[in-house]
């Protein structure tokens, strides 16, 4: 995902979550007496983190684990580095994190962390001091049978690396499963980079299909083009869909007869950005949107879709690829309009699922190929999807409402057979 600005005169992602699980309550008949559940994390931990810089001084930076719900098993969720990061925001990325690994049925609870820190104004040692005092700050709350970080926003691969190091230390051995997302010749997955935007396009390859869009021909408009919104891009323009319109934190670019993604990806990796690509032209970042799109995959970050935008999109389709992009009141406006959303605890659930393959494979120490990755990850997302698709249909509802039937259907029935200690 990039790491496009918050919209922060509209953002606050924790009440967007408590507005989604009310909505969600009169379906779930007697297990609603447990809905308060999922109205309270587990456990919220804050931490100062303090590191010496490279000029000798030392900075704190404030740090963040939240374990929203942890029935179902472990803690899962990355871990966020942005300036804009705040307890209010990693509870509720925790509880989508809940809603979507029990969508996905996987055995994993809701987890997520971070640090209210701009990573691009540390340098890499700077990064890998503030990464292994986190990592200490946090160890006591994380492990693979506890819970399991991985990269978010603002966050890579190396960074799992220091993590998984740091943690390993702690415990005298070699403990792959602490993270995921980790580099491959560190115990990580195949396909894991690609996972998230993979599973953006199956889903709505997948929804596309139901309502008669016709990915051939169809034109598409991405917001954030990290590995998210790239990886989705690639795979729609090679299902014969054109890229018209691509947004980050640098610009908003236009090409009516497409974009080029190869040319775009390279631009992007000397130039921070897809502000000022040679092969498109620059519009206003609000024309986006209001492009004449047939797709729209919303792929930075939360709050993005508010009401006011709701009433000018043209798309007749919304892929969720960001936690949170869409407010539940534009949500409705949408919904009037006749716009799809696939929902992001369904739609971006890709990368949460070849996690739980990482997380599979180094319990066994015992690898996959990529080929076999993609292959189980697409039967999956295919699955998870109809199920929302069939609980939509059956309930009248829509397909977040009926992704949030199915998940909370499975967590507070495991809390409710758990029972609560001491009774």
């Amino acid at each position: 995902m990039s790491d496009l600005s918050y919209v922060n005169e509209h953002s606050d992602a924790w009440q967007t979550y408590l507005a989604q699980i009310d909505r969600v309550a009169p379906y779930l008949e007697h297990l609603a007496d447990y809905i308060d559940t999922l109205k309270r994390p587990k456990r919220a931990l804050i931490v100062d983190v303090p590191i010496v810089m490279d000029d000798g001084s030392i900075q704190h930076f404030e740090g963040y684990r939240v374990q929203h719900n942890l029935s179902r098993g472990p803690g899962k969720g990355g871990v966020r580095y942005h300036p804009n990061v705040d307890l209010n925001e990693v509870m509720a990325l925790s509880a989508w994190m809940t809603i979507k690994t029990a969508v996905l049925n996987l055995p994993f609870g809701g987890a997520k962390g971070g640090i209210r820190v701009d990573p691009r104004k540390l340098s890499t040692r700077e990064l890998e001091r503030l990464t292994r005092r986190y990592t200490t700050e946090i160890g006591h709350i994380i492990g693979p049978q506890k819970d399991i970080p991985a990269p978010d926003v603002g966050t890579n691969a190396n960074i799992m690396g220091w993590m998984m190091d740091t943690y390993s230390t702690s415990q005298g051995h070699t403990v792959t499963g602490v993270v995921t997302g980790k580099p491959v010749h560190l115990g990580g997955s195949l396909g894991r980079v690609k996972a998230t935007g993979r599973g953006v396009f199956v889903t709505g390859r997948e929804v596309a299909a139901k309502i008669n869009l016709p990915i051939e021909g169809a034109k598409v408009a991405i917001q954030g083009f990290g590995n998210v919104g790239s990886e989705a891009a690639f795979l729609f323009v090679g299902s014969k869909a054109k890229v018209t319109h691509v947004q980050d934190h640098t610009g908003t670019i236009f090409n009516a007869d497409g974009i080029d993604l190869e040319a775009l990806r390279d631009h992007v990796n000397a130039n921070q950005g897809v502000g000022g690509f040679a092969g498109a032209q620059s519009i206003a970042d609000e024309d986006f949107w209001t492009a004449e799109v047939d797709i729209i995959v919303p792929a930075a970050l939360e709050g993005q879709i508010t009401v006011e935008r709701a009433q000018k999109l043209k798309a007749k389709l919304i892929l969720e690829g960001a936690n949170g992009p869409t407010y539940p009141k534009a949500e409705d406006v949408l919904v009037e309009r006749g716009i799809v959303v696939v929902p992001d605890v369904v739609c971006n659930a890709g990368g949460v699922t070849v996690s739980y393959f990482e997380w599979v494979q180094d319990m066994a120490s015992y690898f996959w190929s990529e080929e076999e990755i993609n292959e189980r990850l697409d039967k999956l997302m295919v699955q998870a999807m109809e199920d929302v698709w069939n609980t939509a249909n059956s309930n009248a509802c829509t397909l977040r409402t009926a992704a949030y039937i199915l998940a909370c259907e499975r967590i507070l029935k495991a809390r409710k057979e758990r029972g609560i200690f001491p009774g």
